[in-house]
């Protein structure tokens, strides 16, 4: 018998389940993707890479930023980002996830606390893992609970320095972050902000720059816009005060021993930045969009819409979630099911991505297919 026999047995187990996770290439009309401008597929958007091709941008940066893989590229996108979101500086990472790796293994220090959403994202628990700060998680959006865990905390001798962390917009229920309370919570306590705009970049705010507009550069604040979503590219952009920044560079280990980022991806950024303040406007686009599909979804299936975007399909077991999921993708409609650990157990479900990838017609069209799975179960089927 195989040596890792035991892995097999547990995935077995998982497909028991219900939540066994395998590849599926995209189909259909995407309702899956985070590419909620379609910027990854816009014409515009192609030929700006293409004259960066032309022009002899990198297609690989060959080693770290602080060895020879630092480009004029990345220092470009930051110096673009760092203006377009009102900060002092910006550090351009490969991923999200490497992000915020760097930022909770790196900024809060060891006498320091650490207070998150408990539905933060995966990527913040891995860097918090790393660091050295006490972390607990507050109740969803509660305020209170932060702030009585807060009390709690320096009652029991806590000295150091308060972190809160959220996401502006929630990424599996599509809900915000109470943002101005956030800040009257951090102002009362001294403490920082940490505020992860991933779902929110591109999409909210001045030409898409994000529900932390009106902070960012005003109250101790550190960012995280992502590129990989509505920005259409690769990439991770880490914004706020320049000592953190230097701080990330000097001794954020994701940063300092990973390959840059393809300078190439830095170009394709700074594109989508020029075309979010071009005179079409596609953050309104979208949210026009984003309000005919919560209409529609409410009118033909009586689901409420969420706060963005991003819109939940509760249907509870994981099995049921995902044999829905697979039908609506037989029809034509590309939408995932969500199962555990992603979410909590007992609340597997459809995440609907509104996207310009998809149209008013195919909107609808998906509505109606929606309805009739949903009235499937109501019925037993």
């Amino acid at each position: 018998m195989s040596g890792f026999a035991v892995y097999q047995d547990r995935l077995d187990l998982l497909a028991a389940k219900g939540r066994l996770r395998a590849l599926i290439p995209a189909g259909g009309v995407d309702f899956a993707s985070n590419d909620y401008l379609g910027f990854s597929q816009n014409a515009d958007l192609r030929a700006h890479v293409a004259d960066a091709v032309a022009r002899g941008v990198g297609l690989g940066a060959g080693g770290s930023r602080l060895l020879r893989g630092n480009d004029p590229e990345h220092e470009a996108l930051e110096t673009e980002a760092a203006a377009f979101f009102g900060t002092e500086r910006a550090l351009y990472m490969g991923g999200g996830f490497m992000a915020n790796m760097a930022l909770f293994s790196t900024l809060p220090r060891g006498d320091d606390l650490v207070l998150y959403d408990e539905l933060i994202h995966a990527s913040a628990h891995e860097g918090m893992r790393l660091g050295r700060a006490s972390c607990q998680a507050f109740d969803h959006n509660d305020i209170d609970h932060a702030d009585s865990l807060i009390k709690a905390w320096r009652a029991g001798g806590g000295r150091g320095r308060i972190w809160l962390a959220f996401e502006s917009v929630y990424s599996m229920d599509g809900d915000r972050a109470p943002i101005a309370d956030l800040v009257d919570l951090a102002a009362r306590y001294d403490a920082a902000l940490v505020g992860d705009e991933a779902h929110a970049s591109g999409i909210f705010g001045d030409a898409g720059r994000g529900l932390l507009q009106a902070y960012e550069g005003q109250v101790d604040m550190v960012s995280l816009h992502t590129c990989g979503k509505a920005l259409g590219g690769m990439g991770g952009l880490i914004c706020g005060d320049t000592a953190l920044i230097d701080t990330l560079i000097n001794r954020a280990r994701s940063f300092i021993f990973a390959t840059a980022p393809a300078p190439i991806n830095a170009a394709t950024v700074r594109g989508a930045l020029k075309l979010l303040q071009s005179s079409d406007a596609p953050s309104a686009q979208l949210l026009d969009h984003v309000a005919f599909a919560q209409d529609i979804l409410r009118d033909t299936c009586g689901i409420v819409g969420s706060d963005s975007q991003i819109i939940p399909v509760i249907i509870g077991a994981d099995q049921p979630t995902m044999d829905i999921a697979a039908r609506l993708q037989a029809r034509g409609f590309d939408i995932r099911g969500i199962r555990p650990p992603t979410v909590a157990r007992g609340t597997s479900r459809l995440r609907i991505s509104i996207t310009l990838n998809a149209s008013r017609t195919d909107i609808t069209a998906m509505a109606n297919a929606l309805a009739q799975e949903l009235q499937g179960i109501t019925h037993g089927q």
